[in-house]
């Protein structure tokens, strides 16, 4: 189980990236929906394996599920069609309606659990340097890390600020009233900390040469392995392999 968990999260950050989209094109290439509604189930897998399920199945229940369930039903009562299953006044579930929600659900959590697992198992500077390596600006490899930080800093910000707030005596729990009476006044520190944050990043760039016009260097080593070649070699044979079948048909 150990040498499992260390074989996927020691892979290669881009290396992960072709096996995330490997999973993304598949459903597109493979017929029916079948074969979509299991990619979850294996990304959980994978997620056990690597020692991340319990955050893998608290994004997919509480954030991916909920969206498809609304898309399901929404299409299952507005796609049109003939054939009506089940109506009640002017709503009705149409089985052209079920057939195409089934489709286009399995296609969006097939791509939602397969990105929710690469996020799980990829570090995001590590992502950033080794598509720095292949050559993208490091402006663009920073705004990348900037990108996916910046609600999780701004969450840090706001537990900071509702601690401060409960230590001098102001009440940040109980009803809803109560908390959005607390929430709505730690906006405004909360703003300020992010503009005062992103000029001290400005500062920190600037003091390091950011914009110099020069070959940069980082600390962060990163090195493909012989596992690396082999994942690629076996999904790059998969993909094709797939391809000319899909087409034989």
């Amino acid at each position: 189980m150990e040498k499992l968990r260390s074989f996927i999260l020691n892979l290669y950050p881009t290396t992960k990236l072709f096996c995330t989209l490997f999973v993304c094109i598949i459903p597109f290439l493979l017929p029916g929906y079948l074969y979509s509604y299991l990619i979850p189930l294996v990304c959980l897998f994978i997620a056990m394996l690597a020692g991340k399920a319990k955050f893998f199945a608290n994004f997919v229940f509480k954030g991916l599920f909920p969206i498809v369930i609304m898309i399901f039903l929404l299409q299952s009562f507005f796609y049109p069609g003939d054939t009506i299953l089940w109506s009640w006044g002017t709503f009705s579930i149409k089985e052209e309606g079920i057939i195409f929600s089934l489709q286009l659900t399995s296609k969006i959590v097939a791509i939602g659990s397969v990105l929710i697992l690469f996020f799980q198992i990829t570090k995001i500077n590590d992502l950033a340097r080794s598509i720095e390596i292949l050559g993208v600006s490091p402006k663009a490899t920073f705004v990348l890390v900037s990108s996916f930080n910046i609600i999780p800093e701004m969450r840090q910000d706001m537990i900071r600020i509702m601690d401060a707030q409960k230590s001098r005596g102001v009440e940040t729990e109980g009803k809803l009233r109560v908390r959005m009476k607390a929430f709505i006044p730690a906006l405004t520190p909360l703003i300020l900390s992010s503009f005062s944050s992103t000029e001290e990043k400005a500062i920190t760039l600037e003091s390091r040469a950011f914009t110099a016009q020069t070959k940069k260097t980082s600390l962060q080593q990163l090195e493909k392995t012989k596992s690396d070649k082999f994942v690629r070699a076996i999904l790059l044979i998969l993909l094709v392999s797939i391809i000319i079948w899909r087409f034989s048909l």
